[in-house]
């Protein structure tokens, strides 16, 4: 059986003094023991997360990382090594504003993808349609492709140490969010896609939800049946309304 993961993307926000006051809140939350919780800081904060939650049972991840995996002159840029020995776990790769505001290429996020595993960090691997796209009726084809590329690169055993996310552009931040059984048909194919390769790790591979998720609508999206939790935005910047997600994975 699959475990519930919910993932907390804080995106470009906060401060150590507003971020301390939300690692402080967070460690008043109860969280289903049945429930695998993770928070995706700024850079910036990620160390003083790291040790704000150490002892807790939600772990720490990065936002983003370099295409390379090692040391090297890309300015402005942190590895997949840097972040790891700054005690991250996990690494976002293809977020829908990487791709769409930086211009990020479908191999472009394999290779971070690639990068976050040779460091030991689990990749939560983005893919979704815009809404565009989605009334051209392209939301498969689109999603397919995006997946297929990190398949060729990095081989589907690779996602028995990875997360995939499926989060429609369209519903990223507007408040809008798909329906379940939308959400439902896009998880069912990417698991589907996959299976082609290797049943057994299709069947074990977590695929989240993200895309306007809060408390109200959560428990709806997670009782479908190929939906393993939700990578969650500006309700993960709310630590009692994180909470409430948090336990309706559990259930």
């Amino acid at each position: 059986m699959r475990r519930p993961l919910v993932a907390g993307n804080w995106k470009m926000n906060g401060t150590r003094a507003s971020v301390a006051e939300l690692i402080e809140a967070l460690r008043q939350q109860e969280i289903p023991a049945a429930v695998e919780v993770a928070v995706f800081p700024s850079s910036l904060h990620l160390m003083q997360v790291v040790s704000g939650l150490d002892g807790s049972v939600i772990a720490v991840g990065a936002q983003d990382c370099a295409v390379d995996a090692g040391f090297g002159a890309l300015t402005g840029e942190e590895s997949a090594s840097q972040l790891a020995d700054a005690g991250s776990s996990w690494v976002l790769v293809g977020h829908s504003e990487r791709r769409l505001i930086l211009g990020e290429s479908d191999e472009v996020v394999s290779k971070k993808f690639v990068a976050a595993l040779a460091c030991g960090m689990a990749p939560v691997l983005c893919l979704g349609e815009t809404l565009e796209q989605r009334q051209a009726g392209q939301t498969l084809e689109i999603v397919e492709r995006q997946l297929a590329c990190v398949l060729a690169d990095a081989g589907v055993e690779a996602f028995a140490r990875a997360v995939v996310a499926y989060e429609p552009v369209w519903a990223i931040g507007t408040g809008l969010t798909a329906t379940p059984q939308q959400a439902q048909e896009v998880h069912a194919a990417i698991r589907g896609q996959l299976s082609r390769q290797d049943q057994r790790i299709a069947e074990g591979v977590r695929i989240l939800y993200g895309g306007s998720v809060k408390a109200e609508n959560s428990a709806e999206l997670f009782g479908m049946p190929d939906i393993d939790g939700g990578l969650i935005g500006g309700a993960s910047l709310k630590a009692n309304d994180f909470g409430a997600i948090c336990r309706a994975a559990g259930n």
